[in-house]
């Protein structure tokens, strides 16, 4: 779905500010079976759905951040990063605050296809107040919410990121299935790397 649908602009947010713990390394800088780093396929991706992108980076000089500005993705730094998932989101919300909603994208999801991201920003800017791709009956992302959660959005702290919120609204969620396990796939490890392929 267009970034832009009509007169409802839908602004994904690529969450790529994590420090990978897991993982050991920069684990949005590690390469795929084809060479492409996790964090610029996970970019590629939303692109090729055409959503505006923002992407919510610890540093605009560092990591996978230039090569997400080379794509055209616009880069917001998060100062407060390694204070968890809360801080970053509320900051991308805050760089992109007159959308009318957001698509909530992981930087370790580089499996997710165009066709269920822009699935998602269809349903969103159809109206849905939450919106998420289901795959197997089982909840995946990228998680779209509506402006109607902005102030809340922008008080997020912490590393809850959005969960609570979800619980809080499940009744409100629209689930969109789709036939893509990518929904639900993100890298920890490194043997997740090679599991790639789907």
């Amino acid at each position: 779905m267009a970034a832009d649908s009509g007169s409802v602009r839908i602004c994904a947010l690529l969450l790529a500010a994590g420090a990978g713990r897991r993982f050991g390394a920069d684990k949005l800088s590690a390469a795929l079976p084809d060479g492409t780093p996790v964090g610029v396929a996970a970019a590629q991706n939303l692109l090729a759905a055409g959503c505006e992108t923002l992407a919510v980076v610890r540093t605009a000089d560092a990591g996978i951040a230039p090569a997400l500005a080379r794509l055209g993705v616009r880069l917001t730094p998060c100062v407060d990063a390694d204070l968890g998932m809360g801080h970053s989101l509320a900051c991308g919300v805050r760089a992109s605050a007159q959308a009318d909603g957001w698509l909530i994208a992981l930087g370790d999801m580089p499996f997710v296809r165009p066709a269920s991201i822009a699935a998602v920003a269809a349903a969103l800017a159809r109206g849905a107040p939450i919106a998420a791709p289901s795959y197997g009956g089982r909840r995946g992302h990228p998680v779209g919410l509506a402006a109607g959660f902005r102030d809340h959005l922008l008080g997020l702290r912490g590393d809850e990121g959005a969960r609570r919120l979800l619980r809080a609204h499940a009744g409100r969620m629209v689930r969109v299935d789709v036939d893509d396990p990518g929904v639900l796939r993100d890298v920890d490890w490194p043997g997740d790397l090679a599991a790639a392929g789907g």
